[in-house]
């Protein structure tokens, strides 16, 4: 729905790539040449559902690596040695144990995300969180979460395309700190958000960290993202917007 924007196309606001933002602390941009080009399809209100949902899971999978190596981080560099020398290697590291790895999908967009990363990561433990947001208030409710045995043992990667208001985020973390899960050992993946949504997560819970591709200018008074990409799951799974004219006018 906010594919219907305003006369004068909101700015997008996102930082340079790998630098933090102003509005969390904790949160990386990930932008590259791949990761625009497939953006500009999802964002494209005349883009129809195959196409989208074709964008959308190459986009995916481009971030899932990203997130993969982004779990854990060398913070100096390390020795590597190759079949003609040493190389000194910093930043990702490859997880080598899938298993100590559970994957949170928010439902029902998450499980977009949260498949591309199974692709990679087959042996990762996976758990599922479904929260309802009231479309009048805007406000989350929790209606159903299973999460692995001992998940307070693993690294998680909360998967969700959309970052907007951060209540559903927010719900989703707190379900995983009360089962165990330090908020240091959470990283949230999402394709899109705005200054709230992080703002917001600053404020709940500002130990997770966040990867995401673009960073919009704001929140509309519908609480979606300004200019955004309309709705994300209803895009990807044909549910909602095409009758209506909002979004996939070309074929």
């Amino acid at each position: 729905e906010d594919a219907m924007a305003e006369a004068d196309p909101p700015k997008v606001a996102t930082p340079s790539n790998g630098e933090a933002t102003p509005w969390n602390a904790n949160c990386r941009v990930f932008s590259t040449r791949a990761t625009t080009a497939l953006l500009r399809i999802l964002r494209d209100k005349r883009t129809g559902q195959r196409v989208y949902a074709e964008a959308a899971d190459r986009l995916c999978r481009v971030l899932a690596e990203e997130a993969l190596a982004s779990i854990a981080e060398e913070p100096a560099p390390l020795p590597v040695e190759t079949p003609c020398g040493v190389a000194l290697m910093a930043g990702g590291r490859h997880v080598r144990d899938e298993s100590s790895i559970c994957l949170v999908d928010i439902m029902r967009s998450g499980a977009i995300l949260m498949d591309a990363v199974r692709h990679l990561a087959p042996s990762a433990k996976t758990a599922k969180i479904l929260i309802q947001r009231d479309e009048a208030t805007a406000l989350p409710e929790l209606l159903y979460s299973k999460l692995p045995p001992r998940v307070e043992e693993h690294d998680v990667l909360l998967c969700d395309p959309m970052l907007a208001t951060g209540g559903s985020a927010v719900a989703a973390i707190d379900v995983l700190k009360a089962a165990g899960v330090p908020e240091g050992r959470i990283l949230f993946a999402n394709v899109l958000t705005c200054p709230e949504g992080l703002q917001r997560l600053a404020a709940d819970a500002p130990g997770v960290r966040i990867i995401t591709c673009a960073i919009d200018e704001k929140l509309d008074e519908r609480k979606y993202i300004v200019p955004g990409l309309g709705d994300f799951g209803d895009r990807y799974y044909g549910t909602a917007g095409y009758d209506e004219g909002y979004w996939g006018t070309a074929a």
